[in-house]
Formats: C-alpha cells, sequence, structure tokens
C-alpha cells in the first residue's frame, strides 16, 4: 500500500511541475510561429506529389514552393540545421512552405528520392524540377538559394 501511495505521490508531482513548466513556456512563446511541418509518406503524397500514382513523374501538388528537410533525429548536422529552417519558415511564411521527412520512418520517401546522406533538402518549385542539395549550409546561402531557385521561377 505505501508503495502504491508513494507511486501516486510521484505522478501527481510530476503533473504538477510539468503543467506548471508547459504554461510557463506557453507564455513566452508566439501563437503565429511557423515551423516545418513532418510529413508521413500519405501526407505527401497527398500535399507535395503522389509518387505511387505517377512514379515516373514529379507532379507537384502545392500551392506555394517549397523546401522539404530530409532528416533524422540521431543526425548531429540535421539538429544544426532545424533551427535554421525554423528562422526560414518564419521568415518566408506564406511565400514557401517548409516540410520534414525523417527518413527513419519513412524509408520508401528517402528510397524514391536516393537519399544517401542527410541532411538533404528539396527545393520545390511552382513550375520545372526539384533540386536537392546534401549538407547544412549556412542561413545566408539557404536564403540565396530560396530566392534564386523557388521564388524567381515563381516571378516567371
Amino acid at each position: 500500500m505505501k508503495a502504491t501511495f508513494k507511486t501516486l505521490m510521484t505522478l501527481l508531482l510530476l503533473t504538477v511541475s510539468t503543467a506548471g513548466h508547459a504554461q510557463k513556456s506557453k507564455e513566452g512563446t508566439n501563437d503565429s510561429t511557423v515551423v516545418p511541418t513532418t510529413l508521413t509518406e500519405y501526407e505527401f503524397n497527398m500535399k507535395i506529389a503522389n509518387i505511387q500514382e505517377n512514379p515516373n513523374e514529379f507532379k507537384y501538388l502545392g500551392k506555394r514552393p517549397c523546401v522539404i528537410d530530409f532528416y533524422a533525429d540521431w543526425c548531429r548536422p540535421c539538429r544544426i540545421l532545424s533551427p535554421i529552417l525554423n528562422e526560414l519558415a518564419q521568415e518566408y511564411a506564406g511565400k514557401v512552405d517548409f516540410y520534414k521527412i525523417n527518413v527513419d520512418n519513412e524509408r520508401n520517401l528517402a528510397t524514391a528520392f536516393s537519399i544517401r546522406s542527410i541532411p538533404t533538402l528539396l527545393f520545390i518549385p511552382m513550375s520545372g524540377k526539384p533540386t536537392l542539395m546534401q549538407g547544412a549550409s549556412p542561413k545566408a546561402e539557404l536564403k540565396k538559394i530560396i530566392d534564386e531557385l523557388l521564388l524567381k521561377k515563381t516571378k516567371e
């Protein structure tokens, strides 16, 4: 009986401390923050391109150009790149969509795009072919690529 009571008290204390922490972090954040959306294979086929129906031809389904980050949780360069992509998602909100695909969870998508190293970014313009870029690049370089590959092509 004492072990059960002690366990219940521990859980209660954890719940109270977690709830307080969640409230503090919520107060300090901006509700309008835009961050990359994590996609499953199903969501990719619905939002980006249905590679099951059209395996030989890439037909982009999006309404805006997009950047897709192929990553893994254990990958250090991926973790370094993540906050940069969060900043870019905020800066380009409404102009460019940002997505993430976990290669460990979505192996079919990683295979479909021949992802052999991570991070790998896929830049998809509204028209034309997608472009792959391997490695974690500085924010300034990524902005230049987004402006040239994605936003320039939408203006043409």
